[in-house]
């Protein structure tokens, strides 16, 4: 497994998990998620390898504020372990939702974010990791998730 595999098969599965409502277009300029293929909700420059990582840079999207879309990314690292497994994370940071609508948003946006579109992005991150052990080990397994913080900041 390598970020580049692990990236494909996120792709693949988007699709997969949205019953098709969430489309991955990969283009020359880098890869749009699209919301029944026409809609771009997120936009990706191409990938970019850093260090063990491999990185896409949100450049833009529905989904994204304005005055931010320069701003976060989605990366993936799978790190060899000593016993033949390997450890693989999914890391979404410095990611502006447009329904925060600002750097301070209310506590009334940031529980209507948690609730919604943090819920979603949660569950499909769980529900890509267990499709993907089945798949790389051919076992159903209970998935345990850990929270742990990249960078100081409050929880949104």
């Amino acid at each position: 497994m390598t970020p580049q595999r692990l990236l494909e098969a996120y792709l693949r599965d988007i699709r997969r998990m949205t019953w098709g409502l969430i489309q991955p277009k990969v283009t020359d300029d880098g890869i749009a998620f699209r919301l029944l293929g026409c809609l771009p909700l997120l936009r990706f420059l191409r990938p970019e390898p850093e260090g063990d990582w491999l990185a896409l840079r949100i450049c833009g999207g529905l989904l994204v504020q304005r005055d931010q879309c320069d701003r976060g990314e989605l990366a993936f690292r799978c790190e060899p372990l000593p016993s033949d497994a390997v450890r693989v994370t999914l890391r979404l940071s410095d990611y502006c939702p447009l329904l925060l609508g600002s750097q301070r948003p209310s506590i009334v946006r940031r529980w209507l974010y948690r609730l919604t579109q943090a819920a979603l992005h949660r569950l499909v991150t769980i529900r890509f990791l267990a499709l993907l052990y089945r798949e790389l080990g051919g076992i159903a397994r209970t998935v345990e998730t850990i929270q742990v913080q990249v960078k100081n900041g409050r929880d949104t």
